[in-house]
């Protein structure tokens, strides 16, 4: 399993591939498609960080992961 170091590390580089990619005025839906890519890996380092804080409060961690996904 990747350390957070790690994850935040590969996100920071999809997002300067994706600065390239407008910089070189790349098709729409390849950037649209790294930006999803980058926005779902986002979400999991934040799934990760909650899981890690609230382990023990099932209740209170279904309700966070919610208000993650919705925002």
């Amino acid at each position: 399993m990747k350390s957070m170091t790690q994850r935040l590390n590969n996100i920071s580089g999809q997002i300067e591939g994706v600065k390239k990619m407008i910089d070189n005025e790349c098709d729409c839906e390849k950037v649209l498609t790294q930006l999803k890519a980058i926005r779902s890996a986002v979400s999991g380092v934040m799934d990760e960080i909650v899981e890690g804080q609230f382990d023990s409060d099932k209740k209170l961690l279904i309700k966070l992961k919610k208000y993650v996904k919705s925002n």
